[in-house]
């Protein structure tokens, strides 16, 4: 993976609230993140177990997002395109809409499916077995036009060193 540039221009600020809502133009920030854009995939992936971990799903979602720019074209692509769905649904989990949670959590296992049981640090098994579960919980709620239930997410543990595999 390429690392990106300390002079890459910072995506544009957009006002959010606690949840990573876009507020109106000119309204005060609620969210403050890191510049991710301007920090390395290792160093990225690291804050993003930390944010879900303290479940703060949207800030996980962009760390995992600018790793996942950071490895286009490489086999770890799909890996963070995943883990940055899976922040989204558990985002939408928490915004209290069931549908793209399921939807979301349904298109990040459909991803992590194709790597081994620990990749990157990540226990990928269990992660997938949660996803499953929640995707499916929700996939009720949503059915029945109802809120997606309270889950248990469990913290992610990342290995040190990281790296492929």
């Amino acid at each position: 993976m390429t690392a990106p540039s300390p002079n890459a221009p910072l995506r544009p600020e957009r006002p959010r609230d606690e949840l990573g809502r876009p507020l109106p133009a000119g309204s005060a920030t609620r969210l403050q993140l890191e510049p991710f854009d301007r920090l390395d995939p290792d160093t990225n992936q690291r804050l993003a177990v930390q944010h879900f971990n303290r479940g703060q799903f949207f800030a996980a979602h962009e760390a995992w997002e600018a790793c996942w720019r950071a490895a286009r074209e490489t086999a770890d692509e799909a890996f963070f395109k995943s883990l940055a769905q899976l922040a989204a649904g558990y985002t939408h989990w928490r915004r209290g809409n069931a549908h793209g949670a399921r939807a979301l959590l349904e298109r990040a296992s459909a991803g992590l499916r194709a790597y081994p049981p620990r990749h990157r640090g990540l226990d990928v098994a269990a992660l997938l077995a949660a996803a499953r579960e929640h995707a499916a919980r929700f996939g009720e709620a949503e059915r029945a036009g109802a809120p997606p239930p309270a889950v248990a997410v469990a913290p992610l543990a990342l290995d040190e060193p990281q790296g492929p595999g």
